[in-house]
């Protein structure tokens, strides 16, 4: 499937639920931010993201349904990744160029278990208790 077609699929809550996983994310980040400023991208992330999760009936509980902080994080590292190594042909090739962007247990590097994993993470961004996250770029 072409870049275009995710993206729609996945803003018209079409994208089944057993093909969204971390790669999925990233790419989506990557088609936001290639187009919209950041915090407009976060917008329409967030947006999404709770559109999918209402389409397929995930509960919005601990350890599930839309996470403010883990969005906004992996937002921030794709941003980063974006403006110091450019863009790629396609989400694909992108999310391939960019290694350090597959492994989901990133976030471990900046948050403590106890800090990403809480209610307050989860319903707000909460900064980074271990290691501060990468500056984002205004452009």
């Amino acid at each position: 499937m072409d870049d275009k077609a995710f993206l729609h699929q996945f803003e018209s809550a079409a994208l089944p639920f057993t093909d969204w996983h971390h790669k999925q994310h990233i790419k989506v980040a990557y088609l936001y931010l290639r187009s919209y400023p950041f915090d407009e991208a976060l917008e329409r992330m967030r947006e999404s993201l709770e559109r999918l999760n209402i389409a397929h009936k995930v509960p919005d509980e601990p350890g599930r349904g839309y996470h403010e902080t883990m969005t906004q994080a992996w937002l921030r590292l794709v941003h980063v990744t974006l403006c110091e190594y450019g863009p790629a042909e396609n989400t694909e090739a992108f999310y391939e160029k960019n290694p350090q962007l597959s492994q989901p247990k990133a976030l471990r590097l900046f948050y403590s278990q106890n800090i990403l994993m809480s209610a307050r993470a989860k319903a707000e961004f909460v900064e980074p208790d271990l290691a501060p996250l990468p500056k984002i770029k205004k452009k």
